[in-house]
């Protein structure tokens, strides 16, 4: 089956769906985490243009780079910060020694011009430089084309306020609540279990109804699944890289290994319940198939996946005896099932989907059990 929805009737218009993707996007740029770097962004760039005049020599000429620096060092973490400022600094002195080395040859020309763009790209390639990659053409055209007979002044000038600027937004978002996004990890956790546990009781519920079942949006759930695991693997190494020199996780302690390994434990499981959902698709909507699934083993199958589903579930709240509880009721019907498609098997040897679905449910119980 596709991954493509047919739109149901008496579904959301297009112009209702339209607004309501427009609020989320809204919602999306206006988070909690988004307003606090904006904020710390502003005051960064004001301290920097407030120091900027007080620089030695000929860098005072230049206070517009200040300000500039302080953004281009702004990052949602601190170590991110550092990475990033550190990089563009990088990217400007050899930005910089690529216009000089230019203009030592000739006056700046349509040629010249191309050439330093050309090299500044290139340069853009190694290893390390990362976000000041951009810089190095940038900082050789200008200083190629604003510097003019100027140039030793304004290279000086340019590099040492930017420096200013980058040391100062480094220091803001070092000292002004520097993010931890620990929150935004555990929670995605959370719903990403909550929506693997819904596909299996959902999946449950399709093999007790008449067949093709009523119900189908389990069936086209698979990229979804996919796309939650893999943003949730984002928002894991998100807080990995939140709590590197940042001053408030001595504060705020968390196990950042043990959400790895419960990230890994849910992708193995994202995985098997994909596998079900496409192999279950097929045995109720293809019609030439090579498997099935017998009569007789759809409701052990029901239970067994409704039973693994309500554990998985269980992890978002529940209490450790709560869990125990549902994992030997889990454990309990997938061995079940698998007895009752064993003595099934004996007298009929006809290939059934019944043994990989089976397979499938104790690989997600024996990943999910909880720790002793």
């Amino acid at each position: 089956m596709g991954d493509t929805q047919a739109q149901p009737e008496g579904g959301p218009s297009g112009g209702t769906r339209i607004l309501r993707n427009s609020v989320a996007g809204l919602s999306s740029a206006f988070t909690v985490q988004r307003l606090q770097l904006a904020a710390k962004a502003a005051l960064a760039a004001g301290l920097a243009f407030a120091i900027a005049p007080l620089m030695p020599g000929s860098a005072a000429e230049y206070p517009y780079y200040a300000p500039l620096g302080a953004l281009v060092s702004m990052y949602r973490n601190v170590a991110g910060s550092f990475r990033q400022g550190l990089q563009a600094l990088v990217g400007l002195a050899l930005g910089i020694g690529l216009a000089f080395a230019l203009v030592s040859v000739g006056d700046p020309s349509p040629l010249s011009v191309a050439v330093v763009m050309g090299l500044g790209v290139l340069l853009g390639g190694l290893p390390r430089i990362g976000s000041g990659s951009d810089w190095i053409p940038t900082a050789a055209l200008l200083v190629l084309l604003v510097g003019g007979s100027n140039r030793d002044d304004f290279s000086f000038g340019y590099l040492i306020q930017m420096g200013v600027g980058v040391a100062v937004g480094i220091a803001v978002n070092f000292l002004v609540f520097p993010p931890l996004h620990f929150d935004a990890a555990a929670t995605s956790l959370g719903k990403l279990r909550l929506a693997l546990g819904r596909q299996l009781t959902d999946m449950g519920t399709a093999l007790t109804e008449k067949w093709p079942p009523e119900h189908e949006d389990w069936s086209r759930r698979s990229t979804e699944l996919a796309e939650a695991a893999s943003t949730v693997r984002h928002l894991v190494q998100e807080a990995d890289a939140s709590r590197r020199a940042n001053p408030r996780r001595r504060l705020h302690p968390r196990d950042v290994d043990l959400d790895y390994r419960n990230l890994r434990e849910l992708e193995r499981v994202t995985f098997h319940i994909q596998d079900m959902t496409e192999v279950l698709s097929d045995v109720i909507w293809t019609d030439d198939a090579p498997y099935t699934v017998p009569f007789n083993d759809s409701a052990p199958l029901a239970t067994a996946m409704t039973a693994t589903g309500e554990l998985l579930a269980s992890f978002d709240g529940e209490d450790e005896a709560e869990q125990r509880r549902l994992f030997a009721a889990a454990k309990s019907a997938v061995e079940a099932g698998m007895a009752t498609v064993a003595e099934r098997a004996q007298e009929d040897s006809a290939v059934t989907a019944s043994e990989s679905i089976l397979l499938s449910l104790h690989r997600i119980v024996r990943a999910v059990r909880p720790a002793s």
